[in-house]
């Protein structure tokens, strides 16, 4: 889903060329161009280079959110838009170009994370908030592009205001929600290629391994903070830690589904509204992880 980006010039057409081609025309239609007319010259002004988007611009695409991309339109955040950059990194891969897969790869494991740091509540996400980014395409590549832009884009409708909310949470809410996005993030980025835990046992355990410590950071990180709920969950993700650990230590199959099960439903998200209520955070689970769970 990458939108890729080498560096083209666009030319827009200019507001006194659109008035010269209107001809003798009503009043009403003559009103309803040059306000055309302005909005075309607005554009052209915020036009920028994809090259040169920052974390926290929102932005409105020039053509389809995928695919190829030249120039976005920067807009002021207040107004609606259709993307925000939530975080940006480089692609260290040396100097020939590692392939669209690879690339694309990186993105996909850093993304979520950067992502996270500009926007730590995923749950509180506008709905339909879907994670895109920009990244260098083999001819931008060779011009010493290295860049990725994260950004989160409206699957439909737009965007109003900014997804900037890491430095309005209280620091308990922090601390939560950075060992609740390791979790999770220990979770599907290291699901294993199989689908059957009898083809792969090494590589399903090596999950559990990640998932396992990444509990224990958590319920450690959760001793610091006051609340009954947030002491209840703890008790629950210790034990879902514990069935984790069973997980990667189980010798077979059959020894790792049997500790697999607790364990997964463990780490159910819905296990966690109570206690994100009581810390003030957003309490509707993601309806993707929702019905992940549900089945």
């Amino acid at each position: 889903m990458a939108a890729r980006a080498p560096y083209r010039s666009l030319h827009g057409i200019s507001a006194v060329a659109a008035l010269l081609a209107l001809g003798a025309v009503g009043c009403s239609d003559v009103t309803d161009a040059v306000d055309s007319a302005k909005d075309g010259a607005k554009k052209v002004a915020r036009q920028r280079s994809v090259f040169s988007l920052d974390t926290g611009d929102c932005y409105n695409p020039f053509g389809k959110a995928e695919g190829t991309a030249y120039t976005v339109e920067i807009v002021p955040c207040g107004e609606a838009h259709q993307g925000q950059v939530v975080g940006e990194f480089s692609i260290d891969e040396g100097k020939a170009y590692p392939g669209d897969d690879k690339v694309s790869a990186v993105a996909d494991t850093r993304c979520p994370v950067e992502a996270q740091k500009y926007a730590p509540d995923t749950w509180a996400l506008p709905k339909g908030a879907e994670l895109f980014y920009y990244t260098p395409t083999a001819e931008s590549w060779a011009t010493g592009d290295r860049s990725v832009s994260c950004t989160y884009t409206a699957g439909k409708g737009a965007l109003s205001g900014t997804l900037n909310t890491a430095k309005s949470l209280k620091p308990e809410q922090l601390t939560y929600l950075e060992g609740a996005n390791a979790v999770y993030e220990a979770l599907w980025g290291n699901q294993p290629e199989k689908d059957s835990v009898e083809d792969d046992l090494p590589g399903y355990k090596a999950q559990a391994k990640a998932v396992a410590d990444a509990l224990q950071t958590h319920v450690e990180s959760l001793n610091g903070i006051d609340g009954a709920e947030v002491g209840a969950l703890r008790t629950t993700l210790t034990k879902a830690a514990g069935d984790w650990k069973k997980a990667a230590d189980a010798a077979d199959a059959d020894t790792f589904y049997a500790a697999y099960d607790p364990a997964f439903t463990g780490i159910d998200p819905n296990k966690s509204v109570a206690a994100r209520k009581e810390l003030g955070l957003a309490t509707t689970v993601p309806a993707e992880e929702a019905e992940v769970w549900a089945g």
